[in-house]
């Protein structure tokens, strides 16, 4: 029997520790979780391999390119990752990350099932159940982030659009929908659909972008959600609905509201930021946006004045979380996955909350983090600009399928 050392020894019972440990592991499903504190345990020696294999690997990261606050942080989130774990992060602008799930549905449909060009994407909704349904997200990566364990046990963590997330996305913001107005010269906004109406009947100035602009689809969805008298069918798949019946009040709503909007139905803003800018022009009375704390952002950067205030439906706006996720044919699974985790660090969420960086709302639970980490939270400044968080309702995103039925029925009727 050839000698060995008692070093060479201790390396070799690590790896088949975590050998047998990954074996058990696999046996209860694709990258689940362990239960017990001895799988725990080796799943610190899997991470630790994981760094290893890391090291050096160039990640393609595909999201939304369209904000300088994002951007900046991205490239912050870049130079700690890079420093840290020697994983060099690229930032892949892309305006539509639809287009992105294209080419890769593209590369699955020819057999390019490895060295891919995007290692990890910003994705939710109807992008992830499209991904999902046709099998192009390697596994269930999220269970296995040591940071996992540091999210809140919240309904749209675990179901993106009524779709079961199962480990196959890793979360990274919270969002909803809220508006803006100018205290000073609005100071009782609408807040709820009818009011809205009644609103802009009597002069007030809205308007919100066409769909399928994704503000446009959002703030369809949520008249639907406050119009339809089954709102319980937006739950399920669209197919399973009677979608003139669930809808009919929707169109009846819309047909009295577009002729008082902003552009009278002929028209549309193109985003959510140019509400606001129009808000800041004075030419419409509010805004909206899809980030709770994006008035605390924009006053501080100069976009709205100081008298901007937030609001939200009394009954509720529709609220989510977005993610991120790897290719099945992803080339650096293993430096994906660290930046996965980085982007659920306690230090990356408090900068991305903070509205002079981003304003992004975290997907931590702060009650999970060390008492340095809470402070971090603490000294956030969100200022009296946003709605405080124990005053939302949030409302869950309707089934994925539903954002294309509403835009094309949109489309057909008030489409240029």
């Amino acid at each position: 029997m050839t000698n060995i050392s008692f070093n060479q020894f201790k390396t070799y019972f690590r790896y088949f520790f975590v050998l047998v440990t990954l074996v058990l592991i696999a046996a209860k499903g694709p990258f689940a979780v362990a239960d017990t504190s001895a799988q725990e345990s080796a799943l610190e020696l899997v991470w630790d391999e994981q760094l290893q294999r890391a090291k050096g690997q160039t990640v393609f990261f595909n999201a939304w390119g369209g904000g300088d606050r994002i951007n900046q942080y991205i490239e912050w989130a870049a130079k700690r990752i890079q420093e840290d774990y020697g994983v060099t992060l690229e930032h892949v602008k892309v305006g539509d990350i639809a287009e992105v799930v294209g080419q890769i549905e593209a590369a699955k449909a020819v057999g390019r099932d490895t060295d891919g060009n995007v290692d990890l994407m910003w994705v939710n909704g109807e992008n992830f159940a499209a991904m999902k349904r046709n099998d192009l997200i390697w596994g269930a990566f999220a269970n296995r982030l040591p940071n996992a364990t540091l999210v809140q046990d919240s309904p749209s963590i675990k179901m993106d659009f009524s779709v079961p997330v199962e480990g196959l996305e890793s979360p990274w913001g919270g969002a909803q929908l809220v508006f803006f107005h100018d205290s000073t010269l609005l100071s009782e906004p609408p807040k709820s659909a009818g009011a809205l109406l009644a609103f802009v009947k009597d002069g007030g100035r809205f308007a919100y972008p066409a769909p399928p602009a994704f503000h446009g689809t959002t703030m369809v969805k949520q008249f639907l959600y406050e119009l339809t008298d089954q709102p319980d069918a937006l739950a399920k798949p669209v197919n399973e609905a009677d979608f003139e019946a669930v809808t009919a009040p929707l169109w009846t709503y819309l047909d009295e509201l577009h002729p008082g909007l902003w552009g009278r139905g002929k028209s549309w803003p193109d985003s959510d930021e140019k509400t606001r800018q129009l808000l800041d022009d004075g030419e419409l009375d509010i805004a909206l946006s899809f980030n709770p704390n994006e008035a605390s952002a924009a006053v501080k950067d100069g976009q709205l004045p100081d008298s901007v205030r937030t609001f939200a439906f009394e009954n509720g706006t529709i609220g989510n979380t977005h993610f991120v996720t790897i290719p099945y044919n992803a080339k650096a699974k293993e430096g994906a996955m660290v930046v996965a985790n980085f982007f659920l660090s306690a230090e990356a969420q408090a900068r991305k909350a903070d509205p002079e960086v981003w304003g992004d709302p975290s997907v931590l639970d702060v009650q999970k983090l060390d008492d340095a980490d809470k402070l971090a939270f603490d000294s956030i400044d969100l200022g009296p600009w946003v709605l405080p968080a124990d005053a939302r309702k949030t409302l869950p995103e309707p089934h994925a399928s539903w954002a294309g039925a509403l835009e094309e029925a949109w489309l057909k009727r008030y489409g240029n």
